[in-house]
């Protein structure tokens, strides 16, 4: 009898040994599976890379000729309306003079050779468009008034406001491109440049002169690019591989050293443009796979797993 309970107890205790060496692997201890962070790589590629600045360049009317009166008197006739295009010597503006207006024709019916009429016709002093109108017909005018203001075609140009430290960046004579609103391009030529700085903001003004088929209204705000330098068939990565401290004082991206390992390597950055930055050092070559997405927070040595974009 002792026997056979002796018989059954081995029989469970082997059954229990086999029932846990399958649950436990070969070695004896927890297989450890390596966690690998998903990435997508790129390669260093040549690029031309400009850096530039855009600055605001506002449309105006460098000169603008003020037309007055000449005499006391009444407007008899405006031969123009704001907006419209007037001509260097056309007739604008008819005045009447007060003394004429009382006395009428009574001198001419006195003496018929005086031919008296009291009536001075006001002329355009130069090529030009209405730009302000400040009489109408029946108003009374005084000696010298304004009374319209005529803005020269001829003197159209864009002044750029350019921060005084940036002086060097731009020449007379020297070519740039504006942008107006709606994505127009105009090709343009400094041709001159203001006396003086402003006083708060301490940018001084840039004259660009623009050939353009197509009227371009006054105070219009364009955008003009200075480029500053540019770069050619230099090697360049995509900002997004820059990796870069709190104080961006260091730079660094993460390469590829085997299909399963991206290691930490310092970078020293050159020109800007777009997406794209310079890698001034080290010498990549062209098979070097940089990682260009999930490299954010990788470690030294970490373990990756390349993905398709």
């Amino acid at each position: 009898m002792k026997f056979k309970q002796l018989h059954i107890v081995t029989c469970l205790l082997l059954l229990l040994l086999s029932c846990k060496s399958k649950d436990q692997p070969a070695d004896g201890g927890d297989a450890a599976v390596p966690s690998q962070t998903p990435v997508t790589v790129t390669t260093v590629s040549d690029s031309t890379l400009v850096d530039y600045i855009d600055l605001s360049a506002t449309s105006v009317f460098l000169q603008k000729n003020f037309v007055k009166a000449n005499a006391n008197g009444y407007v008899q006739k405006v031969n123009t309306l704001p907006g419209h295009y007037v001509s260097k010597g056309e007739t604008i503006f008819v005045i009447k003079t007060k003394e004429a207006q009382s006395i009428g024709n009574s001198i001419n019916v006195l003496d018929t050779t005086f031919k008296f009429s009291g009536v001075n016709r006001i002329k355009a002093p130069g090529n030009g468009y209405i730009t302000q109108l400040n009489h109408q017909q029946g108003d009374y005018v005084q000696d010298g008034e304004q009374l319209a203001i005529i803005s020269d075609r001829s003197s159209f140009a864009f002044v750029m406001q350019l921060p005084y430290e940036m002086r060097r960046y731009v020449q007379n004579n020297q070519d740039v491109q504006l942008l107006l609103p709606g994505g127009e391009k105009l090709n343009g030529n400094v041709t001159s440049v203001m006396p003086s700085v402003d006083t708060l903001s301490q940018t001084q003004g840039m004259v660009i002169r623009v050939n353009s088929a197509n009227l371009i209204p006054e105070n219009l705000v364009a955008k003009a690019r200075i480029i500053k330098s540019a770069r050619i068939s230099v090697a360049s990565l995509p900002k997004s591989a820059i990796l870069t401290n709190e104080t961006q004082t260091e730079f660094w991206v993460m390469k590829l050293i085997n299909p399963t390992t991206a290691v930490k390597v310092p970078i020293t950055k050159g020109v800007e443009s777009g997406d794209r930055v310079e890698i001034l050092s080290p010498k990549f070559s062209a098979k070097d796979q940089i990682v260009v997405s999930g490299n954010y927070g990788l470690a030294d040595t970490a373990k990756v797993k390349i993905v398709q974009p």
